[in-house]
């Protein structure tokens, strides 16, 4: 969990992205097909059909990159509008973003391009094996901290065990995530959720397994029993196919929700 080139702590953000991925990365239950491509010239092109609870939805996009300035266009069936824009450098929407990566420190920074901004900063301080670190976000338009979040991480050669205070100190997460020979570059993961003020716990266990360098597997079941499972295929680069499924292990007479994603990449 350290950068590469580096013997330091990673930025906060990534503290627990691993256990994140195979825990909660690519689960949905819509059917989905985005077909994108680009050319040498800046054009890049990109449609999605999606069908999720029944109702399906379109959208076509386009962006055309050119010295440092972007034009967009998209056309959605959901809102039957046509939207297009050109972002300038400096355009009202965009943030400026800084990172620092030292041997014991890592510092992230963000600021909103635009009258009232939302001003974001995070820090971790640590060795290879521990780091603590915190992240904070300030609306200079409501002129109050809309986001604080704190953690701490033991980083093993095979494992990993942060713990993260989040939701302005609402709620705690304590994951352990385990790397395992016979998955091939998988890991088992362990994950208590607790949220104070609605008295609620969360166990959840889940698991990655790599098939082989195109194919991934995962599953995750919860004390809620819920049962979840992915396969993800690359078919060609970045072009991939992932399918997914929900079960309630104590409840197998509903129907089982399933997801379907195809992302083309010619």
């Amino acid at each position: 969990m350290t950068p590469k080139g580096k013997g330091g702590p990673v930025p906060f953000s990534d503290i627990v992205k691993r256990e994140r991925d195979i825990l909660n990365k690519d689960y949905n239950s819509d059917h989905s097909l985005t077909i994108s491509s680009s050319t040498t010239s800046g054009l890049n092109l990109s449609s999605t059909l999606v069908k999720s609870r029944g109702l399906s939805s379109g959208a076509v996009a386009a962006a055309f990159k050119h010295n440092n300035k972007t034009l967009h266009f998209k056309l959605d069936t959901d809102s039957t509008k046509t939207v297009a824009s050109i972002r300038l450098p400096y355009y009202d929407s965009g943030k400026i973003a800084v990172q620092y990566l030292h041997h014991h420190v890592a510092l992230t920074g963000a600021v909103g391009l635009n009258r009232s901004p939302d001003v974001d900063f995070s820090a971790t301080i640590g060795t290879p094996s521990i780091a603590f670190g915190a992240e904070t976000s300030y609306s200079t338009s409501a002129g109050k901290f809309t986001k604080y979040n704190a953690g701490l991480c033991f980083q093993m050669p095979s494992s990993n065990a942060p713990v993260i205070l989040a939701d302005k100190g609402d709620s705690m997460k304590v994951s352990y995530l385990r790397e395992l020979e016979r998955l091939n570059g998988g890991a088992i993961v362990g994950e208590i959720s607790r949220g104070f003020s609605k008295n609620d716990n969360t166990l959840t266990v889940g698991c990655s397994y790599v098939v082989d360098s195109q194919t991934v597997v995962k599953a995750k079941l919860n004390n809620h029993d819920n049962l979840g499972a992915l396969l993800q295929h690359e078919l060609t680069h970045k072009s991939f196919l992932t399918i997914s499924g929900a079960f309630e292990t104590k409840a197998l007479e509903k129907n089982p929700k399933f997801g379907f994603s195809l992302l083309l990449k010619p």
